[in-house]
């Protein structure tokens, strides 16, 4: 079936004013002979989203950025059988209550997605800038809602899109905004991957399947680049019926003005993973990467631009330590006020409003 929205203005990478320092939210403490360095006090609740492991592994790397506070899980049994996993060994377990009430400047919401924006909602209310990982719910109007509450107190929602921060995407956004592709004329992306019946079971809850919750990460990279778009069809298949409502294989496609953007989500893909893949075509060149994680990267350009030569040719981008590290210092930065989040409430709702409609589902 297809879906429309009408054309706005486009949403490149605009940003919010960054909201403004949390004083209450920073202690000072000594660390050897460097002096007094103020750390972001921070928490996070949930356990439950996919990458929530990771998101608190990269709080606790960066020690001297951030102080964890502590994290929320009511299921005192998964508390339990989580206290032995090494990311959350020594961890100070807390009520949402009281994470809530204290001082933290900021706090990662890391819940089952059905989960993620009625918490979001309870963090800004509290005057917490948040780390909310993706997708932003099933519901646009929701959507919409939390971001405005958080516009109106000014305080930072930082979308949990890991490839923003990909340093091959990193590249590729400045190369795009200094126009040396030229006008786009194509994307071409794909994110992949085999799904064992366990997972087909947990992705079966949601009505826009492996579209919603993984392709998202590209929805938003397309968007950076392009703005919101034209229009999206749909294109949606279960491959099990007999087994299971998963919608396991889709492809959605994204209409601009000159450009025809294309998106697949495909969870029967053995080779899923290394066939990972972003591909922008302009007048001017081109830009692969591929695949994503590590990332690969190949371009070509018409003329020599910057430090790169004429025609085809292979980049090495610099490896990245831990996968949701950069998210975290670009989140302090925010919060310190160094700088402003690339991506505002704009952007985000834009992008959320092509997830759904490239999952087929309403907005």
């Amino acid at each position: 079936m297809e879906k429309k929205i009408s054309r706005r203005a486009a949403v490149g990478t605009g940003s919010k004013v960054a909201a403004g320092l949390f004083t209450s939210g920073l202690t000072s403490q000594v660390h050897g002979t460097q002096g007094q360095s103020r750390r972001i006090r921070i928490g996070q609740i949930g356990t439950r989203h996919p990458h929530a492991a990771g998101k608190l592994a990269a709080i606790r790397a960066l020690d001297d950025t951030f102080e964890l506070v502590g994290v929320v899980e009511p299921d005192e049994k998964r508390r339990k059988l989580l206290a032995e996993n090494d990311t959350y060994r020594g961890i100070r377990w807390m009520s949402q209550k009281d994470l809530l009430d204290s001082d933290v400047a900021a706090i990662a919401v890391e819940t089952e997605v059905a989960q993620l924006v009625p918490t979001a909602m309870m963090c800004l209310t509290a005057g917490k800038h948040i780390h909310l990982d993706k997708p932003a719910g099933e519901s646009l109007s929701a959507c919409r809602a939390m971001h405005r509450l958080a516009d109106d107190k000014g305080l930072t929602i930082q979308m949990g899109y890991m490839l923003r921060y990909n340093p091959a995407f990193v590249l590729l956004f400045d190369v795009v905004k200094k126009g040396w592709l030229g006008r786009i004329t194509e994307i071409t992306a794909e994110m992949g991957k085999k799904a064992n019946d366990s997972l087909r079971r947990e992705l079966s809850q949601y009505a826009g399947g492996g579209m919603f919750e993984l392709a998202c990460h590209l929805i938003d990279a397309m968007v950076t680049i392009l703005g919101r778009p034209n229009q999206v069809t749909a294109h949606n298949r279960r491959s099990y019926p007999e087994k299971d409502n998963f919608l396991d294989n889709q492809l959605a496609v994204f209409d601009y003005p000159h450009t025809l953007a294309t998106v697949r989500c495909n969870h029967i893909d053995p080779f899923g993973f290394p066939r990972r893949h972003f591909h922008v075509v302009g007048e001017l060149g081109n830009f692969e990467i591929n695949p994503l994680e590590p990332p690969k990267i190949r371009l070509a350009f018409d003329q020599p631009r910057g430090n790169f030569k004429k025609g085809l040719q292979e980049v090495e981008v610099q490896a990245r330590r831990g996968r949701y590290d950069a998210e975290f210092e670009d989140l302090a930065n925010v919060i310190l006020g160094k700088k402003k989040l690339a991506w505002d409430s704009q952007h985000d709702l834009a992008v959320h409003e092509s997830v759904l409609l490239a999952s087929g589902m309403r907005v």
